[in-house]
């Protein structure tokens, strides 16, 4: 498999592996425009030359949109391959690639998030513990940090204090989301006007800065939903799948 790093020179030429070819569409616009933000601040994107859900995105930690303490390191946004692209070896392919990119920055270790169990949209702990990578902190709702250390003697990672015990004291259905994710740009709207039609208290906090993010209540930022105070998905949600959850 050969691999491209997408850049603010080519960026608009290049597609960007969500499964999203139309590069009019509102995703492809939010997530490029993110991107091209990202850059200026270490991002690096790394994908497949074949069109699918095979890329890496990592940024230094310090420059993460995520409450997380980790000087020195560098944070893993999204490993992801998928479709008939899996099973293949390109996971390894583009964690090592990171590794050694990010040994080359005198970096300290990488980290990422992820829980005990697979959760969507995060990274599997399997293939993390597989690749030697450690659980060095965990949030009171199963969100995990997880590091792999290039030095035995470095300081672990953590989350902030305020990403402990993700809580907060308004009802209904609050959401925090960044552009991170393209298909936020699409289904967030939608969840929005589904919960006016139907009369659902639903509020949609759109975190628009690394600083907004940095000090947010949940460790996961890119899709955060809250009932009643409660955190209870961190998965996106479609137009069906938000009806179905209404209905329980």
């Amino acid at each position: 498999m050969e691999y491209i790093k997408v850049t603010s020179e080519n960026i608009e030429k290049e597609h960007i592996c969500c499964a999203l070819s139309n590069t009019s569409d509102i995703q492809v616009a939010s997530k490029k425009a993110w991107l091209s933000r990202q850059f200026k601040e270490g991002l690096v994107f790394l994908k497949s030359i074949e069109r699918g859900k095979c890329f890496i995105e990592y940024i230094p930690a310090e420059n993460a949109w995520n409450p997380i303490l980790a000087e020195g390191y560098m944070y893993i946004n999204c490993l992801w391959v998928a479709g008939s692209l899996k099973g293949h070896g390109y996971s390894s392919d583009l964690l090592n690639a990171c590794i050694e990119d990010s040994k080359n920055k005198g970096k300290k270790g990488l980290c990422i998030l992820s829980a005990a169990k697979k959760k969507p949209f995060l990274a599997d702990p399997k293939f993390l513990k597989y690749k030697g990578f450690q659980v060095c902190d965990e949030a009171t709702n199963g969100i995990q940090l997880w590091y792999l250390p290039f030095d035995k003697n470095v300081h672990l990672p953590r989350f902030k204090e305020c990403a402990k015990n993700p809580h907060i004291d308004e009802k209904g259905y609050v959401l925090y989301y960044t552009d991170q994710c393209p298909f936020n740009a699409r289904y967030v709207p939608m969840i929005e006007a589904i919960a006016k039609e139907k009369s659902i208290p639903f509020k949609a906090v759109h975190l628009q800065s690394k600083e907004q993010a940095q000090n947010v209540v949940t460790a996961v930022t890119t899709y955060a939903l809250f009932f009643d105070g409660n955190f209870i998905a961190n998965e996106l949600l479609n137009d069906k799948k938000f009806l179905k959850l209404l209905e329980k």
